[in-house]
């Protein structure tokens, strides 16, 4: 299967697994490029040591290309940039924040940079900006999301037809039905997070895995917008926000109430009650915990057969 994704990565399937924090070790990224798709170590929940640490263990583990995820507003950028073009790590995902800020400095080391956008404002910036790609992320998707609660549905066709750059679909996306329709509006590949969340390898806790496959239609809400708008299981904690809201609390107030370490709370130790638990909508669609090269290999059999019954359309 060739395409503008798989020739940029130089890798067989245009599946790009989500660095999600908590949840993408080098354990998940190296099963996901060792099965023919992108893995991703996600770096936002790493110490700068930790980071070089599941590098290291990646490049050991898979002679496939990988990336790392970098959130533009980690308070050590500096650090982890800084080790990325040591080790040789030769592709990185960018989100939250300006993409001119390292896009060019990561480029002169051989780095291609992928931007996250959730508008095609931000897109066309980070088409300015000079990336090598871009992934379109709608609402649907788990974790910190974008302010205009975009579906994946309606963003993807009305950035592909504003870039030029190829074009990766994020949000929702579980299944190769769902890749094939993303696929079809105008994306070259799909960045999938929720359905590698509930897999073998990874880095979550088992009680939170157990969560995602548990979840219904309806079991997430994307709140907290004040602050960074996040998609949650609908838990203790999620309940607590709403009482918060329903009393008029302040953005101080919210603050307060989120504190430090909600998300490893939840979705690294498995606390259910008082833990952020972050996933997609997508997660209804997802029923037991497989591995990493299942999601892999099921995808693009779904994917293949749907191309092939489009003809009975």
């Amino acid at each position: 299967m060739a395409n503008r994704i798989n020739s940029l990565f130089n890798i067989k399937y245009p599946i790009i697994q989500g660095g999600m924090i908590w949840n993408s070790g080098w354990k998940l990224a190296s099963a996901v490029s060792n099965a023919g798709g992108l893995g991703l170590i996600g770096s936002g929940s790493m110490y700068p040591d930790v980071l070089v640490e599941h590098i290291k263990k990646c490049q050991a583990a898979t002679d496939k290309p990988f990336g790392v995820n970098v959130p533009l507003m980690y308070p050590s950028i500096e650090e982890h940039m800084e080790n990325i073009i040591k080790l040789g790590v030769k592709i990185v995902f960018t989100s939250a924040g300006n993409p001119k800020a390292w896009t060019s400095t990561l480029q002169k080391e051989g780095i291609t940079v992928v931007h996250v956008v959730s508008s095609v404002k931000f897109a066309l910036k980070s088409q300015e900006a000079g990336v090598d790609a871009i992934v379109a992320e709608g609402f649907e998707a788990g974790g910190h999301n974008g302010r205009e609660e975009t579906t994946t549905l309606c963003l993807i066709p009305d950035v592909a037809k504003h870039i030029d750059i190829p074009l990766l679909a994020a949000g929702g996306i579980s299944t190769g039905k769902q890749m094939l329709a993303c696929m079809v509006l105008g994306a070259d590949g799909v960045q999938v997070g929720s359905r590698f969340a509930a897999t073998h390898e990874a880095s979550s806790h088992d009680a939170f895995k157990q969560e995602i496959i548990k979840a219904n239609e309806g079991d997430t809400h994307l709140t907290l917008k004040e602050l960074a708008p996040v998609r949650l299981i609908k838990n203790n904690f999620w309940q607590q926000v709403q009482q918060a809201y329903a009393e008029g609390a302040t953005k101080e107030e919210l603050q307060a109430l989120l504190g430090r370490g909600r998300a490893k709370k939840g979705m690294f130790e498995g606390d259910l009650v008082e833990g952020e638990l972050e996933i997609g909508q997508g997660s209804s669609l997802i029923n037991e915990i497989i591995s990493a090269e299942e999601v892999v290999n099921s995808m693009m059999k779904e994917f293949n057969e749907a191309k092939n019954n489009l003809v009975n359309i």
